[in-house]
């Protein structure tokens, strides 16, 4: 019976909460979970209380927060973050970067660019948090350098497996190593083989893309040494026995700063320099042959 006049009875709660404009002067850290084209914004006061959420194109961001007072503004360690780090840096406020697997614990809800910013933004108030440090550009230069070159390098091995295959179809086998290929190429080159000229037309093509490879390697090889000598760091590292100037480049760029992250961290960074070791190595034994003739 009492029913449908239950809403009668329902209590009306009004809310203190200062206007939007307060409460966003309000808040000590803004959370920013970056994309493509729109961008979601969360502010939080000292105490963790949401104080504003907001979609933001990614033409007017800069905009929107040149417009606020300066304050902590915190992003994950993703593709375009360390960009982004330094344009807000240069607005005056403290910019915190935050490795996505510290951020993953903080998502309450379900994964969303809301629950993102919100998850970034409780995390990077966490006293205990470890933060990114941002790098240069001059830094992240250095990096994509490694990462063109090894990418051109992927690609070197892929054109040698292939002739190599398909030589295979006609009888011949050569062993594995890029110390072999001279053997391949002569044989591809040499119109005297029992090779189908049909075949060898194509197989001309993955020569003349391995020629090219080669070319594009030696020409970073020598950007890398070029930079190890303008480098202070690098050019202390190469003091060390058996570091070359990639290994050295390739600390200085890819292993993180001493003062964000912990000694693990900084021994995962040093493993991705393993293989430029490797090829300081194999360098410096092909020198030593050449100087020993």
């Amino acid at each position: 019976m009492d029913a449908p006049r239950r809403h009668l009875c329902a209590k009306v709660t009004v809310s203190n909460l200062p206007p939007k404009e307060a409460s966003m002067e309000q808040a000590t850290t803004i959370g920013l979970d970056i994309a493509k084209y729109v961008f979601q914004v969360h502010g939080a006061d000292a105490a963790g209380h949401v104080l504003f959420r907001k979609r933001i194109t990614r033409v007017k961001l800069l905009g929107f927060l040149a417009a606020q007072a300066p304050r902590v503004v915190a992003m994950e360690a993703c593709a375009g973050a360390h960009y982004w780090a330094r344009e807000i840096a240069k607005l005056g406020h403290r910019v915190r970067l935050i490795a996505p697997v510290y951020v993953k614990p903080f998502i309450r809800r379900q994964k969303n660019d809301a629950a993102d910013a919100e998850a970034i933004c409780e995390a990077a108030q966490r006293p205990s948090m470890r933060f990114v440090p941002v790098k240069t550009e001059e830094q992240q230069a250095n990096g994509i350098v490694f990462r063109a070159r090894d990418l051109l390098v992927r690609q070197r091995t892929q054109c040698v497996n292939a002739l190599r295959g398909h030589l295979m179809e006609y009888g011949y086998v050569f062993p594995k190593g890029i110390t072999h290929v001279e053997t391949l190429v002569a044989l591809v080159e040499d119109l005297q083989s029992s090779l189908p000229d049909s075949v060898r037309v194509i197989l001309k093509l993955l020569v003349d893309t391995f020629t090219a490879l080669e070319g594009q390697i030696a020409a970073l090889d020598a950007e890398i040494n070029q930079r190890s000598k303008s480098d202070p760091t690098a050019r202390r590292l190469m003091t060390i026995p058996g570091v070359g100037p990639i290994t050295s480049t390739a600390i200085t760029a890819l292993v993180p700063a001493a003062e964000g992250v912990s000694g693990r961290a900084r021994f995962r960074g040093l493993a991705r320099t393993d293989a430029a070791a490797e090829i300081d190595r194999w360098q410096a034994k092909a020198r030593c042959r050449f100087e020993t003739r």
